[in-house]
């Protein structure tokens, strides 16, 4: 059976050939052509990967980038991406796919999917959901620009502190909106938020995510 890795991963490549390279993404600035360059680059060029974090290298990055896309072209980096990391990458290593790229892959598919007139949420099986609950765990990270404390809640589930604070705020849904929402994608997650009104005003605007 694929992980969520692994499914999310062809569904993606799916949905890139389907629209196309221009189609926008939530990815501000990038369309899918962009983002496609991005997944392909993060996965095969480990020189890279320091820059989409770090400022300092972010240039370096932005420039592989830019000439994955040119040399592979768009049909390229679906094959690419279609076809996971190589070997020799750190992502091809036993189990780090899975570990590492079911957040990446899900949160991107959704830039595109949510990006486009019309969408609404996919349903997803209760197991997908439950995995994607336990990814939460770093929500302490996601939410540490968050000015007042966060409890995150799935309703079925299960609920957790994210971050400690008053006033207190409880951001519900399942646990895919919850993870689209602590990814920064705020404005395009299905959750609701309860508490007090102005905490949860800086909440929907701020800059969260790693």
């Amino acid at each position: 059976m694929p992980t969520i890795a692994q499914s999310e991963r062809a569904e993606l490549a799916d949905l890139f050939e389907a629209i196309g390279p221009d189609a926008p993404t939530l990815c501000s600035g990038w369309t899918t052509a962009d983002l496609a360059a991005h997944l392909v680059v993060r996965e095969r060029r480990p020189d890279s990967t320091p820059g989409i974090r770090l400022g300092a290298f972010a240039g370096w990055t932005e420039r592989v980038r830019l000439g994955a896309l040119h040399e592979r072209g768009y049909a390229g980096l679906i094959r690419d991406l279609r076809s996971g990391p190589p070997r020799w990458s750190p992502f091809g290593l036993p189990g780090v796919d899975g570990l590492a790229n079911s957040v990446e892959m899900f949160v991107h598919h959704e830039d595109v999917r949510r990006a486009q007139d019309g969408w609404e949420p996919r349903a997803l099986s209760a197991g997908v959901q439950k995995a994607l609950w336990r990814t939460l765990g770093m929500a302490r990270i996601l939410l540490r620009s968050a000015s007042s404390g966060v409890t995150l809640a799935a309703p079925g589930i299960g609920e957790r502190v994210a971050k400690a604070g008053e006033p207190m705020v409880v951001v519900t849904g399942e646990p895919a909106e919850l993870i689209l929402f602590c990814y920064g994608r705020q404005q395009h997650s299905r959750v609701t938020i309860e508490g007090d009104a102005a905490a949860a005003d800086q909440l929907r605007a701020a800059d969260l995510g790693v």
